[in-house]
């Protein structure tokens, strides 16, 4: 384990270890933990278990300091840009995977992008209505 609170499985699956009060036994009990498979842009996938707890901005901190052997080709500079997709929407840094409501024991799929800003919060619903025509205007006759 190292400072962080982290441990490598034998399977390759990285753990963190969650903050509890009682005892915890990560290798006897996962359904505590919120286990993410992690899709890169390139198809390769990893899965990792988390805390409740932690925050997007956890994550992609986590995920930048154990980068996986095998998404060499896909480093990136720092864990600042990395972000996280969950159904289709960037999830900001401060989100915690408990807000989501993500259940324990199953896995979670989310994408990882490198990705310098978050898109503005409108932004995807005022492409919809520039596709369909519609605007926010009204006539008045």
């Amino acid at each position: 384990m190292d400072a962080g609170g982290f441990e490598r499985e034998a399977g390759g699956l990285l753990v963190k270890k969650l903050l509890t009060t009682s005892a915890y036994c990560r290798h006897c009990c996962p359904a505590l933990g919120i286990n993410l498979r992690l899709i890169l842009v390139s198809g390769k996938t990893k899965e990792f278990l988390f805390s409740p707890n932690d925050s997007a901005a956890d994550i992609a901190k986590h995920v930048y300091d154990n980068w996986p052997m095998d998404w060499e080709e896909e480093q990136v500079s720092s864990p600042n840009i990395l972000r996280l997709i969950y159904q289709g929407r960037f999830l900001h840094g401060n989100v915690t995977l408990g807000a989501l409501k993500l259940p324990f024991g199953k896995t979670t799929v989310m994408h990882l992008v490198a990705r310098e800003t978050l898109p503005e919060p409108n932004s995807q619903g005022q492409r919809n209505r520039e596709k369909t025509g519609e605007s926010n205007c009204c006539v008045i006759l």
